[in-house]
């Protein structure tokens, strides 16, 4: 016990001398001064910084002797705005998606091995689907948006998304792992990813992905709504809109980008 708390103390400590770094800018500062500025001994946080250093995560000009924050912290930067930036290029799409249907619509991305909400928009139809909030996660496969995005991984990102996942799906609204497989296969020729009711009795959803550059899955748009909304005939109107609308998306993240040939809902 002793230990783990030590290691999360040096976590909590090395993110306080990052944050002072940050601060401090490009001219950065002096280790007397990030000494004083997280409370530390000289001699700890001289051993903290010389981690970062050594994982790229500080820089220290030679001349000035100053620290100042490393490429690598740029790196994980310019990752976490690309999610930021999938956020605001996709807003365009959510809410014309919820003018077109009167529906809820969401956005979610791909966290390791689940779909995390990271936008939504609602409809003006009475009837309200707010199955998912912001910041809400699901494990991969589970729910239309979920299923569309792990449908578009390779088939060993699926299987290793199944192997991490597996203890959540014997539990979870009595999906198993065969089921999933099963429904990965129906997106995959269909074209986009189908939950009627598996989720929240009586509420039905349909989504497609955004594929990015990589042409791995940047992103996906869902529609949700009652059951009765989601009825064949209207549910391929939606599948519809849902395809145009990822395309415009891929298209503002990548302009180069080739349009998508979609499977005929």
């Amino acid at each position: 016990m002793t230990d783990g708390r030590s290691g999360v103390q040096s976590v909590e400590r090395a993110a306080a001398i990052l944050r002072v770094l940050a601060h401090a800018g490009t001219a950065g500062t002096r280790l007397a001064d990030v000494t004083q500025a997280i409370g530390l001994g000289k001699t700890t946080t001289h051993r903290l910084i010389k981690t970062l250093l050594d994982l790229g995560f500080v820089e220290r000009d030679g001349e000035t002797r100053r620290y100042r924050l490393g490429l690598e912290v740029y790196t994980l930067a310019m990752a976490a705005q690309s999610r930021l930036d999938i956020i605001e290029l996709a807003r365009p799409s959510l809410v014309e998606l919820a003018r077109q249907t009167g529906d809820t619509v969401f956005l979610s991305i791909i966290d390791r091995y689940e779909a995390v909400c990271v936008d939504r928009q609602v409809g003006s139809f009475p009837i309200r689907t707010l199955t998912l909030n912001i910041g809400d996660r699901r494990p991969l496969g589970f729910g239309s948006g979920s299923l569309a995005l792990l449908s578009a991984l390779p088939d060993s990102d699926v299987r290793q998304a199944m192997e991490v996942n597996a203890s959540h799906q014997s539990t979870s609204s009595g999906f198993d792992v065969s089921e999933i497989y099963q429904l990965v296969e129906e997106t995959r020729a269909q074209g986009y990813a189908f939950n009627d009711g598996r989720i929240v009795s009586g509420m039905s959803a349909v989504a497609v992905a955004i594929l990015g550059r990589d042409n791995l899955p940047a992103a996906t748009l869902s529609v949700a709504a009652i059951a009765e909304r989601m009825l064949p005939e209207r549910r391929s109107q939606v599948v519809s809109m849902l395809q145009h609308e990822a395309e415009m998306v891929a298209r503002r993240l990548d302009p180069l980008r080739r349009p998508r040939e979609h499977t005929a809902a």
